[in-house]
C-alpha cells in the first residue's frame, strides 16, 4: 500500500466520523423536543452504520456510510396533562434520546476523527521527506 492508498483510507474515515459527529449533534438538539399534537411520535434517535468496501483500484479497503437508521426502542413518557402533546392519560411522549449516550459517542467519534487526522499529518509528513529525500 502506497502513502496516497493510505491518505485515501485515513480521508475515507475522517468522512465516515464526520457524518457520525452530525448525526449526533442531531440527536443531541432534539432531545428535549416533543410531538407537536397528541398522538404523533417525538424525534426518533438516529445512528449511523458503516461498511467496509473494497476500492478494487487502490486494492485498499475504506469504510463508508451504510445509512441512517432510526433506533427503535421507546420513547420515554413524561406525565404532563397541560402539554399540548399529551394523550388522553396526560403522558407526553419524550425522544428516545439520552444525552449521556450521545456524548459517549460523540467523545468516541471525536477520538477516531482525530486518529484519522493523525494519520494524514503523518503521512503528509512522511511525503515530504521521501521529496526532501529525493531532492539531495
Amino acid at each position: 500500500m502506497g502513502l496516497d492508498d493510505s491518505m485515501q483510507v485515513a480521508a475515507s474515515g475522517l468522512a465516515a466520523q464526520n457524518a457520525r459527529i452530525k448525526i449526533i449533534t442531531q440527536n443531541l438538539a432534539n432531545a428535549d423536543s416533543t410531538a407537536a399534537a397528541p398522538g404523533e411520535d417525538p424525534y426518533r434517535r438516529q445512528q449511523v452504520t458503516f461498511k467496509s468496501i473494497f476500492d478494487r483500484v487502490s486494492g485498499v479497503n475504506k469504510v463508508q456510510v451504510a445509512g441512517v437508521v432510526p433506533d427503535k426502542s421507546d420513547f420515554k413518557k413524561k406525565y404532563d396533562p397541560m402539554h399540548p402533546a399529551a394523550d388522553q392519560d396526560g403522558y407526553v411522549a419524550l425522544p428516545n434520546v439520552n444525552p449521556i449516550i450521545e456524548t459517549a459517542d460523540m467523545r468516541e467519534a471525536a477520538n477516531s476523527y482525530q486518529a484519522d487526522l493523525s494519520a494524514m499529518d503523518l503521512l503528509k509528513t512522511m511525503n515530504s521527506d521521501t521529496i526532501n529525500n529525493i531532492k539531495q
